[in-house]
Parts: C-alpha cells; sequence; structure tokens
C-alpha cells in the first residue's frame, strides 16, 4: 500500500504535489518524496519519515517545475527499508524517466534475470519499482527511433509493460521532455483516479492514488483510470489516452473499502464510507440471525476506520452507539508497523480507554478487520482492565486467511490469526468472549451497491482466489521464505537526499 500522486500545472507543483502527499499519508507512513521537472533537469527529495517530516522549507524551495510527482511508501513483503528504497526512483537512460509505483509485482524475479541477461540493465536494490521503472525504460529505449518520443510509442511502450509485468501497479511517471505518464494494471487491482481544474491561466490535471487528493485540493473528478489503459499529458497540458489492453477487467482490492483507503475518497465509482455503512448493516443482519443471544449492553468502535460500520450495526440492532476509545493520531496505523513487538507497544500508545464506558457493561467492540490479532487481543484486554463484565468482537471483514500479493504487507500464513481457526478458537486467541465475522458475499455486496457495474473484486486475502492467475503454491512458500520482521522494514532512519538530476531532453 502506497500513495502517488502526479500534476501537469501553469504554475509551480512543489505546494500542491506536498499538500497531496499528506492527503494520502495513510496509505504510507515509512517514506515519502517528490521529483518536479524543469527544462532538461529533474529535482528530487525523498527520506524516510511522514511527509512533514521529510520536507522542509529549502528542500520544497529547490523544487521548482510545473510538472512533478510525488510518492509516499510503506514496504511490502520482504523489502527492507532504506534511503534506496525511497520512491520516486530515477534512471537516465533513455530520456530521463522517474517512477512511482502502488503495488507489488507477482513476477520480481523473473523480470530481474531478463533485465540483467537480456536487456542489459542495472538495479541498485530489491524494489520491485526499480524493476518496474527498469522495464518501462527498455521498452521506451526499443521504441524511440532516432532517439524521439511521440504519443503513439509511449503508448506502445506502455503495452510492452502490460506483457511483461504480471501483478498489481497504479504507475506516475514523468518524461523528461515530455510530460506525465500514468498507467494501471489490467486487473485494476490498486486505484488511481484522475482529476482537472480549469482557469484562465489553463487546464491543470492531477492523477492520485484516491479522490480525496484532488477534492482537497480544488480538482474535479475527471474519472477513473481504466484498468489496463494509459494517459499521458504532455508538458503543454494536452491530454492523450490510450487502452493498451483491450480485454482488461475491472477488479478492485476489496481491502481499500474495508480498511486501506480514507471514507471520504470514493474508488472506482464507489464511496469508501457508504460502503461502510453497508457493512454494518450486514453484519448486522448476521447478527441477528447468529448472535441475538448475545446479552449487549453497548456498541463500541474501534476508531477509525469501523465507525461508520459500528454506526450502523448498532442502528440496526436499537443498540446504544459509543465512543469508547480515544485515539492519539500522531501515532501510526499499527497494520503497518513492522514487528508484532512493536505494534503491541503502539496499541496502548495509540488508543485511550474511557473507564465510564466499559465498566459493569457487556460491551460489543467492531473492528473493520482482523488482521494478525495483535491490536484485537491489546484492545480486549484494555476493555478487561476498564471493568467490562463482557467483551463481544465483530469483525465487518470475513476472516483473513490468505496473503496478499497484491501490494498489503501481510504475506505469510503464519502471522494470520484466522489461519486454520474458527470463530471460537480465535475468541479464545484474542481474549474475547465470542467472535463473529461478516460474510464474504455480504461484504461483495456491500461493496458492489456503490457500482453494479463491476462484478468482480479482489478478494484473495479472505478466499485465496489470486485474480492474476499466477500465483502457486510455490510462490506463497518462498514470499514465507524469505519473509520475516527484520527484512520488511529498517531500524534506522535513513538519510535524506536531495538530487538534482540533469541531462538533455530529446529535441
Amino acid at each position: 500500500m502506497c500513495g502517488v500522486i502526479g500534476l501537469v500545472a501553469t504554475s509551480p507543483v512543489n505546494q500542491l504535489l506536498y499538500d497531496g502527499l499528506q492527503l494520502l499519508q495513510h496509505r504510507g507512513q515509512d517514506a515519502a518524496g517528490i521529483v518536479t521537472a524543469e527544462g532538461n533537469s529533474f529535482h528530487m527529495h525523498k527520506s524516510g519519515g511522514l511527509v512533514r517530516d521529510v520536507f522542509r522549507t529549502r528542500d520544497m524551495r529547490a523544487l521548482t517545475g510545473h510538472i512533478g510527482v510525488g510518492h509516499c511508501r510503506y514496504p511490502t513483503a520482504g523489502s527492507a527499508m532504506s534511503f534506496a528504497e525511497a520512491q520516486p526512483f530515477y534512471v537516465n537512460s533513455p530520456f530521463g524517466i522517474v517512477l512511482g509505483h502502488n503495488g507489488n509485482l507477482t513476477n520480481t524475479r523473473q523480470l530481474r534475470q531478463e533485465l540483467f541477461r537480456q536487456d542489459l540493465r542495472h538495479l541498485n536494490t530489491n524494489s520491485d519499482s526499480e524493476v518496474l521503472l527498469n522495464v518501462l525504460a527498455h521498452e521506451l529505449a526499443e521504441r524511440a527511433g532516432g532517439y524521439r518520443l511521440d504519443p503513439n510509442s509511449i503508448f506502445s511502450a506502455v503495452g510492452g509493460v502490460y506483457r511483461r509485468c504480471r501483478g498489481a501497479y497504479a504507475v506516475v511517471a514523468l518524461i523528461a521532455g515530455y510530460g506525465l505518464l500514468a498507467f494501471r494494471d489490467p486487473f485494476g487491482i490498486r486505484p488511481l483516479i484522475i482529476g482537472r481544474s480549469v482557469s484562465p491561466a489553463g487546464t491543470e490535471f492531477m492523477v492520485a492514488s484516491e479522490s480525496v487528493a484532488l477534492d482537497a485540493l480544488g480538482f474535479e473528478v475527471v474519472r477513473d483510470v481504466g484498468p489496463g489503459e494509459a494517459i499521458l499529458i504532455d508538458e503543454s497540458g494536452n491530454f492523450h489516452q490510450r487502452q493498451c489492453v483491450p480485454n482488461a477487467t475491472l477488479n478492485p482490492c476489496i481491502f481499500e473499502y474495508v480498511y486501506l483507503a480514507r471514507p471520504d475518497s470514493v474508488i472506482d465509482g464507489i464511496s469508501v464510507y457508504d460502503t461502510r455503512l453497508r457493512m454494518g448493516e450486514g453484519l448486522a443482519r448476521k447478527m441477528q440471525r447468529e448472535a441475538s443471544h448475545w446479552d449487549i449492553d453497548v456498541v463500541i468502535p474501534i476508531p477509525d476506520t469501523s465507525r461508520p460500520s459500528a454506526l450502523q450495526l448498532a442502528t440496526k440492532l436499537g443498540l446504544p452507539y459509543r465512543e469508547g476509545f480515544v485515539k492519539n493520531r500522531y501515532i501510526g496505523r499499527t497494520f503497518i508497523m513492522p514487528g508484532q513487538t512493536q505494534r503491541r507497544k503502539s496499541v496502548r500508545q495509540k488508543l485511550n480507554a474511557m473507564a465510564v464506558e466499559f465498566k459493569n457493561k457487556n460491551v460489543l467492540l467492531v473492528d473493520d478487520s482482523i488482521v494478525r490479532g495483535t491490536t484485537s487481543s491489546e484492545i480486549v484486554q484494555m476493555a478487561r482492565d476498564c471493568g467490562a463484565r463482557k467483551v463481544y468482537f465483530a469483525s465487518a471483514a470475513p476472516p483473513v486467511r490468505y496473503p496478499n500479493v497484491y501490494g498489503i504487507d501481510m504475506p505469510s500464513r503464519n502471522e494470520l490469526i484466522a489461519t486454520n481457526r474458527d470463530a471460537d478458537a480465535i475468541a479464545q486467541a484474542i481474549g474475547a468472549d465470542a467472535v463473529i465475522y461478516q460474510e464474504l458475499d455480504a461484504l461483495v455486496e456491500a461493496v458492489r451497491a456503490g457500482n453494479p457495474a463491476i462484478t468482480r473484486f479482489d478478494t484473495s486475502c479472505f478466499d485465496g482466489v489470486y485474480i492474476t492467475g499466477d500465483i502457486t503454491p510455490d510462490y506463497l512458500d518462498f514470499l514465507e521464505r524469505h519473509r520475516s520482521d527484520g527484512e520488511t522494514i529498517g531500524a534506522e532512519r535513513p538519510p535524506s537526499s536531495q538530487l538534482d538530476l540533469n541531462f538533455v531532453a530529446a529535441d
């Protein structure tokens, strides 16, 4: 899970990119970077940490130009955080290209061998995003007759990327002397949306991971980038589009709606907030069927993502809804914390229980999902420490039983509390009196109600069905063998970097 943003404007883009990354901060708190283009130069600054900590006034002043891309990152499986892993990535051949990527390639090992043995390209990191950048660069070089590009040759190069790269990818890239390129994988797994702002000075375009970045910065939503579609916005602000994969189908990641996206975003025509309300309704229906005997006094959400679901559930069941936890907003999301020990410590720092809402009550805690169970067990214990008589736990999503290989950091089956456990065993593991989960069909119905034209979602973390069709047991075993908390994120803060990347753009 990462956040990407690209801009072609009529005025300097540094502040807009910074503000956009702030709005996408929930998608990655590990590192951030911005690259702007001005004439024959790229200006780059990136480092580890939150957006507000990475960029200082002097950094922003150096990011000159009317075109740029930004990225906020958290590491996916097997990717150790270092300065070299921060994005956007840069390559100087054939034209000077920078790229930011949200997702995960599933054939990275094969592509690395091809790049080294066939394409004669060198890689500096273990990042699949650097692999993707070099594949794009090679495909562009193959089509640069006379060292010139046009929209047709650029889109043809993206078609080459589609033929070679598998997995999930939403990409923004700058090609020196040409403009902003953006494209989305043929299954549309990770989100990407286009916005436009029209003023007397001209038309400006933005591409971002979520619509919230467009809304808050005054851009009108145009539409989502389609699966297998590429768009090019040249330096003059001209918009070009091509469907590079004719038979592409839209299969958005359903976990975006459950947890990853901000509630005020709209992804592929579906309101995240409305979806979470419907998730609460579906969970309420299941509780009426299977848990009507639970003696619940109050419904309490685990902030923040589960609030809409918990509120709707309480309304449908006719139960009081109360806020029982106060959240420290300066602590990162525990789902993307690197290790179990750090996650446990962070839960207590992030949430504080108000005893008045728990003492001598039977409480129903509602969360968006249960992944590792670390947060859930700590919160159940907090409720008991505050005097709760019984603690029931409801998940607005089904049990997470399978690894996610498309860019979410839950790759190991051994880390998932629902692996080889039923609801009773999970309740025992997290210390709850009982646990109830949303049904997968009900979740799909809740999301699809926002856009009935979408017939299928990526639900692989719930059902083990990987829509790209290339995930084998051997691949999952490989991920698990190379997975450890120490490999996922570095312990030390990487140094910052301020680079001016100069080259001669094509005439």
